[in-house]
């Protein structure tokens, strides 16, 4: 089995403005977080999905799951005090159904990534049964510098080396489960996302390569993109570019 773990637990507190977390800001009266669960939902691979959100809105985004007719929504959790803990709820609910294995797959996702695309959830889903971990990447396209203490670049990075960390990361269940269980026993609460904790534990991490434009969307020029990208597609799809 196949499971979706979308993460929405962030207030968008650099969303400047905003009345609203920046996951159910609208475009075209859909939020974004349905724009981004409706990928996994179409995807005939994806078998359920979990969705992690902060408490005081759970009520608001159960209306809208039921309002877009999303059918694959198994597990909907509040989220927790931090990004690590809001994953690890996700992931209890999915670990702790009795018909989940723990050879299973899940692919961890940002809520406020609309942009992704099927083919990266086929290409996720197969490196995990290749490799045991999926890390959906971006090449770096402009030059990475190091700097010192006092902002002086002592170094830069060869570029075609780099890539950029985004999401879906996708694992075997036991594996990341596991690996959480093990962060909370050792009191290790800063992992800055699922990748460095599975690094951190011995796990070898694979790349699987994602479009330019799966970008998180946090700040207000962000949502602009996601605007723009979204209104090219459908006047792609109306004209037939």
């Amino acid at each position: 089995m196949n499971y979706a773990l979308i993460f929405a637990g962030g207030t968008g507190t650099r969303m400047s403005g905003a009345a609203k977390p920046k996951q159910f800001l609208e475009l075209h009266s859909k939020a974004i977080i349905i724009h981004t669960l409706e990928i996994f939902e179409n995807h005939p691979q994806i078998d359920g999905i979990a969705v992690v959100c902060i408490e005081s809105w759970l009520d608001y985004l159960k209306g809208l799951i039921e309002k877009a007719g999303l059918k694959k929504i198994k597990w909907i959790v509040p989220g927790g005090n931090s990004g690590q803990e809001s994953i690890f709820n996700g992931l209890k609910a999915i670990h702790d159904d009795p018909a989940t294995s723990d050879d299973d797959i899940v692919l961890i996702h940002d809520g406020v990534r609309p942009l992704i695309n099927g083919d990266v959830i086929t290409d996720n889903i197969e490196c995990v049964k290749k490799n045991g971990v999926a890390i959906t990447v971006s090449p770096a396209i402009e030059t990475i510098a190091i700097v010192d203490g006092s902002d002086r670049i002592i170094d830069t990075v060869t570029r075609d080396k780099c890539r950029l960390a985004r999401a879906p990361q996708s694992f075997k269940i036991g594996d990341i489960y596991g690996s959480h269980q093990k962060a909370i026993a050792e009191n290790k609460f800063d992992f800055i996302d699922s990748a460095s904790m599975m690094s951190y534990y011995g796990f070898s991490l694979y790349t699987v390569l994602g479009p330019a434009e799966n970008i998180k969307i946090t700040t207000p020029s962000d949502y602009y993109i996601f605007r723009s990208l979204t209104e090219v597609k459908e006047n792609q799809q109306i004209f037939g570019i």
